[in-house]
């Protein structure tokens, strides 16, 4: 890429994305993933076959009819008989015509049907799995990369199935068929074009796998391709801001060349099997021929006999010569599946148990019991940490960044698992409930809250899926945000941006809140749920965070000292363990971090 700039990266790409471990799909897995399918549409699946096979027994009966229609012909008297005889014949090779279209037709509605249907399945089992992923997960992988590896992945499916069911299995009905044919006719031409066949078919296979680490490479470049566009794209605001342009260029030009030299190397390759190929097509044609002079000097072999023997030379030699091409598509739809299916071969790190029972909420208490915890990058952030939360009391966590308060609001979610000990909620560990009735009973407010790109309706109303749009506004209303909807020329059915882009960070938050409110659980967990709120908008929050409050058992991660000094308690988290809590007031009258905290405060604010 000619990128004339002096600002580029010193590895261009090297930082665009995290490192990837090797794939660890095999054929094997997109062959029983092909099977399964097979299995679930098996109706679909035998009509494929039933007009595949009706196709090719069409193909390799209409040359025997050419054969005696071009013997009369070279009889050179057209008798009535032998008049009447051709047209017989080409009565005999419409009909083949006619039956040929209706097979033809039997295996497009079969593919048609199959394919569709399988993709569906296979788009809603990439897509659930996925999601399953943990939080740790997502937050290593490209959003971009994802989307395209699920896409690629049902995309693959219907490449090999048109692959196998119109081109590999067709082929080989029809080639079989005519060595057989041809054999019948003279055991030499039979062996001959036989051994050839097999000779060249495993050289195809022999280099196609070969080829096969090209094709994942090129796949995986084309992946990290995307992956760095979609990482731009979604984040094009600081590239301006920071006047980016040049620099982001320089990355995704090195994915350019990264796949360029990928593709190269693939298409190289596939240009000198090609060359080969090409001699052995011409090889096989000519001494055929040679063979069929000799017998046809003996009086053993006749003009139809070389119309028969050309016409299954030229359909053997249009099929096998695109088996490269064909290989090389299946290959390719490998690579891509295997993408989807290494993702899909890896556990959830976090996963309901079997059997686990449903989280009952009756009192709302919160208690972490000898919790050690450490992140998959080896930073260990809690140690024996021992807290309870009562029920329906107002927690406020506070310290210094990295302190481990985020922290405990994500073990509480089960975004992670602890490395000893257990979360617990109302008695009940909250590893060994599921995780959607877990989820189900705490409403959270994150510090950056992450919108849809839909109207605000359903933003808000993914809180309640089934609240009424009445209900909905009520929330918007207590949460304060129906002032600015209604102030939008659409209302509440605007249309929010990718990530809420389109509103303010006070909006955003607000939209968070109300769906919060909407939820109504009875857990509330807020991390800094009123921290892009100019002190006009905190205000009329704090009302709506009072009503929501009301009756929950509620955990604070905050700075804004309006928050902590309405708690019911404030705890002191400083190296991963609690070391103070108690009232504003009575930490303010100990020496520690929070007095010191609070000493250097600076607009109402506790320093991150």
């Amino acid at each position: 890429m000619g990128n004339r700039n002096p600002e580029k990266p010193q590895t261009p790409g090297a930082a665009a994305a995290p490192a990837k471990k090797k794939l660890n799909a095999t054929s094997g897995d997109i062959f029983r993933m092909l099977a399964h399918e097979s299995r679930r549409h098996q109706g679909l699946f035998w009509l494929m076959v039933a007009g595949s096979a009706g196709i090719q027994a069409a193909n390799l009966i209409q040359p025997l009819f050419l054969k005696q229609f071009f013997n009369f012909l070279a009889q050179g008297s057209p008798t009535p008989a032998v008049i009447h005889a051709m047209f017989v014949i080409i009565l005999w090779i419409a009909a083949i015509f006619a039956v040929g279209w209706v097979f033809r037709r039997m295996q497009m509605y079969g593919i048609i049907n199959f394919e569709s249907r399988a993709m569906v399945d296979l788009y809603d089992s990439a897509f659930t799995y996925l999601l399953g992923h943990s939080h740790d997960f997502f937050s290593s992988h490209f959003g971009g990369t994802l989307t395209r590896r699920v896409s690629k992945y049902a995309g693959s499916f219907e490449t090999l199935m048109d692959s196998i069911m119109m081109e590999f299995f067709p082929m080989a009905i029809f080639v079989v068929g005519a060595v057989w044919i041809l054999a019948l006719r003279n055991l030499w031409l039979g062996l001959v074009l036989g051994a050839w066949v097999v000779v060249f078919v495993g050289f195809q296979i022999f280099v196609a796998r070969v080829k096969q680490p090209l094709r994942v490479e090129r796949s995986e470049a084309d992946s990290k391709l995307v992956g760095v566009l979609a990482d731009d794209i979604g984040n094009q605001t600081a590239v301006t801001l920071f006047s980016g342009v040049a620099y982001e260029r320089g990355l995704f030009g090195g994915m350019v060349n990264a796949w360029h030299r990928a593709t190269m190397r693939s298409w190289r390759a596939d240009e000198a099997v090609w060359a080969v190929q090409d001699v052995l097509i011409v090889s096989i044609n000519i001494a055929l021929f040679f063979v069929a002079f000799w017998l046809w000097q003996k009086g053993s072999f006749s003009v139809g006999d070389f119309v028969l023997m050309q016409s299954y030379l030229l359909g053997i030699f249009n099929q096998l010569s695109s088996i490269n091409r064909i290989m090389r598509r299946c290959y390719d739809a490998i690579a891509d599946a295997s993408e989807m299916i290494d993702i899909m071969k890896t556990p959830h790190a976090i996963a309901d148990r079997p059997l686990a029972a449903s989280l009952a909420v009756s009192r709302g208490e919160i208690a972490f019991r000898g919790v050690d915890f450490a992140y998959p990058n080896g930073k260990r952030v809690l140690r024996n940490l021992d807290l309870t939360i009562a029920p329906g009391e107002k927690v406020a966590f506070v310290g210094a960044s990295g302190a481990g308060k985020s922290t405990i609001t994500k073990l509480i979610l089960r975004l992670y698992d602890v490395s000893k000990g257990e979360v617990a909620i109302d008695g009940q560990n909250v590893a060994g409930v599921t995780q959607d009735s877990l989820h189900d009973a705490i409403a959270f407010v994150p510090q950056e809250p992450v919108l849809f790109h839909r109207s605000l309706m359903e933003n808000i109303r993914y809180g309640r899926r089934d609240a009424t749009d009445e209900e909905v506004k009520r929330a918007a209303a207590l949460a304060h945000c129906d002032d600015f909807i209604n102030a939008l020329r659409d209302g509440y059915e605007t249309f929010v941006g990718e990530r809420g882009i389109k509103l303010s960070g006070g909006e955003r938050q607000r939209i968070a809140i109300a769906r919060a409110i909407l939820k109504n659980a009875p857990i509330l967990l807020l991390d800094e749920a009123t921290s892009s709120l100019d002190s006009e908008s905190e205000h009329l929050i704090q009302d709506a965070l009072k009503v929501l409050m009301e009756g929950k058992t509620v955990a604070v991660i905050a700075h804004r000292l309006s928050t902590i000094m309405n708690m019911d308690r404030i705890v002191v988290v400083d190296g991963g363990a609690v070391v103070a809590q108690g009232t504003h007031d009575e930490l303010l009258r100990k020496e520690g971090i929070y007095k010191k905290l609070w000493s250097i405060q600076a607009g109402g604010f506790l320093p991150a």
